[in-house]
């Protein structure tokens, strides 16, 4: 068992934020992830004590929780978004199976038929108004956020994944051949929204970068065609990350699949700074420094099926060889391939985080 972080590794947001601009090897280890499932906090908290001594009747209760286990951890950040802002979708549940199991289950989206088939379910579709948001969390994080950290804003920009929950994955399928003029509708809606979202999270000095979520492809290619995606989807994240650029932060964008044959047009084009989500199975990060490397940054990347079947050596070995290839000149962040998920063994991914603790890329 892992049993404690180096209390003295200090966040460092300005290490970090030229770390993700490619401004040379860092002096350590910078550390990433999407998110930590609930489940994994509250387990990290018990372990350590984490949460001593915070009120869980105070209404920053969560907010200083975050802080304390993103600072325990080694993370330079926190990631905060717009809260009661949400699209109205077709949730399916099922039983989580997890070790540290989910007791109001695994949810996932009805595949085929979402609440927008037509042009009159468009019409009548509940869109939210990200002016009526709230920026409570994002408010209080100006105010109280230790100096040495920083706010990554998100999660957004969900175009192709909100175009396939709106009408259903086999609808959208279809609509690209017989509405399109309504997935068109779809798209320039969700743009626009997207577009106030990050304008108002852009609003906050702490924000230093923008973390734009969009799962586009499956094992061995992309979801919809790369010429529907190149006319409904990137342009809103061109849009996000020219937003970004103009007022002086980054954009990052994580997608899980195969987008081999859109990743040129992701780093020439619309301009990301960063991409997140590796699966061996696809992409090896390290494969991908060596051939993005000079373009953008590589973030995570330790294949999350390699952290649940591997013991705590594998790990270990792994990581240091990830690093060995993928830190050098920077542009590297450590984490898992997509997130630190409730059926990771905890002890796994401490692991992975100890040893990056421990890595001296000047040695």
């Amino acid at each position: 068992m892992v049993k404690s972080p180096d209390m003295g590794h200090k966040p460092d947001w300005e290490a970090f934020i030229q770390c993700l601009k490619r401004a040379g090897t860092p002096r350590r280890v910078h550390f990433i992830e999407i998110y930590l499932d609930e489940e994994v906090k509250q387990a990290l908290c018990a372990r350590y004590d984490l949460s001593d001594g915070l009120d869980a009747a105070d209404p920053y209760f969560l907010e200083k929780r975050e802080i304390r286990i993103q600072r325990f951890l080694g993370y330079d950040y926190v990631l905060a978004g717009l809260e009661n802002f949400s699209l109205s979708l077709r949730w399916m549940c099922a039983e989580d199976v997890a070790e540290l199991k989910r007791t109001s289950g695994r949810l996932y989206i009805d595949e085929h038929t979402g609440p927008i088939t037509n042009w009159q379910e468009f019409e009548a579709y509940p869109w939210p108004d990200p002016q009526q948001a709230s920026v409570r969390a994002l408010e209080w994080y100006e105010r109280n956020l230790p100096d040495d950290m920083c706010v990554l804003g998100g999660l957004t920009g969900h175009f192709a994944e909100e175009l396939s929950w709106l009408m259903g994955y086999e609808t959208l399928c279809l609509s690209l051949y017989d509405q399109r003029d309504l997935v068109r509708a779809i798209s320039e809606r969700l743009i626009e929204m997207y577009r106030q979202v990050v304008a108002l999270l852009l609003q906050f000095e702490r924000v230093k970068a923008i973390w734009g979520t969009d799962d586009m492809g499956f094992r061995s290619g992309t979801l919809i065609s790369p010429d529907d995606l190149h006319e409904f989807v990137l342009p809103g994240h061109k849009l996000l990350a020219q937003m970004c650029h103009d007022a002086g932060r980054l954009y990052l964008l994580h997608s899980c699949g195969n987008l081999s044959r859109i990743m040129r047009d992701l780093v020439e084009d619309v301009r990301i700074d960063a991409k997140h989500s590796f699966e061996d199975t696809i992409e090896d990060v390290r494969d991908a420094k060596k051939k993005w490397g000079g373009h953008i940054a590589l973030l995570g990347g330790i294949d999350m099926d390699f952290l649940c079947r591997s013991d705590e050596a594998a790990i270990r070995a792994r990581v240091r060889d990830t690093l060995d290839v993928c830190l050098p000149g920077g542009g590297y962040l450590l984490g898992t391939g997509n997130s630190v998920a409730n059926y990771i063994p905890l002890d796994h991914y401490l692991a992975m985080m100890d040893e990056g603790w421990k890595y001296q890329p000047w040695l």
